[in-house]
């Protein structure tokens, strides 16, 4: 027990070495269990599961696929770090506030250019299907 119950709690030893990738990898997983309680995500996440699939009924190359790939780890990257932003906003700025509206806007905006340029592969890969 701590002599002084408001000192911050030690820190952890740090890991190196192969442990180190091991608790890193504990870490992100972590990360997305936290982001698979966002809706949001969980609606990209079926999209996308739908739009795979149905890109390749369309008769997409290797390279559109690749980009759908690319565009999804994208995605899930730049939504990690939105709710990442909305979480540290609701900690220190829990009252409303103009900054903390804006941190959120902003990821948001974030989310939404790289769901504009799937949308954007998707009407290529669509056009492509259409006019070949």
């Amino acid at each position: 027990m701590r002599d002084d119950p408001a000192a911050p709690p030690p820190r952890p030893p740090r890991v190196t070495g192969p442990a180190h990738l091991l608790a890193a990898t504990r870490y992100s997983l972590a990360g997305l269990r936290r982001l698979w309680r966002e809706t949001a995500f969980r609606h990209e996440l079926g999209a996308a599961l739908v739009a795979g699939p149905a890109y390749l009924w369309l008769g997409a190359g290797a390279v559109e696929i690749g980009l759908f790939v690319g565009l999804l780890c994208l995605l899930v990257a730049v939504e990690a770090l939105n709710t990442a932003i909305e979480e540290i906003v609701d900690r220190l700025s829990p009252e409303v506030s103009e900054m903390a509206r804006n941190a959120k806007d902003l990821g948001s905006l974030a989310v939404m250019a790289v769901l504009v340029a799937q949308g954007g592969l998707a009407v290529w890969v669509i056009w492509g299907a259409v006019a070949g």
